[in-house]
Order: C-alpha cells, then sequence, then structure tokens
C-alpha cells in the first residue's frame, strides 16, 4: 500500500493541531510509554522511515490509539534513523 494512503488513514481521525508546523507531521514512539516527534514529511520518502512505517502497519493496522501515528519501536532507534535521515 502507498505510504500517503497509510498515512491519509492513519491520519484521518487525528485533529490539526498549530503545534506541527505546515511540512511536518506528528509522531508517536516508544515501546511502552509513548513520546510526541514532530517529523518533516520529507522522512517519508527515505527508504529507511518506509520500513518502520511498514513494520508500523504490520503491528498496529490503521488503527492509532494515540490519535496520530503510532511507531512501536524504541526512542534510541527512532533518533538514530532520524539523525541519519537529517544529514542526507
Amino acid at each position: 500500500m502507498a505510504i500517503r494512503q497509510m498515512l491519509r488513514r492513519s491520519l484521518s481521525n487525528e485533529r490539526r493541531s498549530i503545534e506541527v508546523p505546515k511540512g511536518h507531521l506528528a509522531v508517536y514512539v516508544g515501546e511502552s510509554e509513548k513520546k510526541r516527534f514532530v517529523i518533516p514529511l520529507s522522512y517519508l520518502n527515505n527508504p529507511s522511515f518506509q520500513e518502520l512505517l511498514c513494520q508500523v502497519e504490520e503491528e498496529f493496522g490503521f488503527h492509532h490509539p494515540m490519535g496520530g501515528l503510532t511507531i512501536p519501536c524504541s526512542e534510541d532507534l527512532f533518533i538514530e534513523i532520524t539523525s541519519h535521515l537529517s544529514r542526507t
């Protein structure tokens, strides 16, 4: 399934927040306790991030109890991936 469709479904119930700047997306990251991160939409084009989203789809489907996109990985892994993306 296309990444845009996944996000569109995931975000269909999420309220727009003034805290998320245009061109960015709020995600909730963590294995037990979730922490909110705001990331650039450009990350969605990266194969590493797309693989992470595919894993999210397999585990959670399109139901995200936090109201936004939930990524069930460790914060350390998420920070490592996004740090790499910010340098490219």
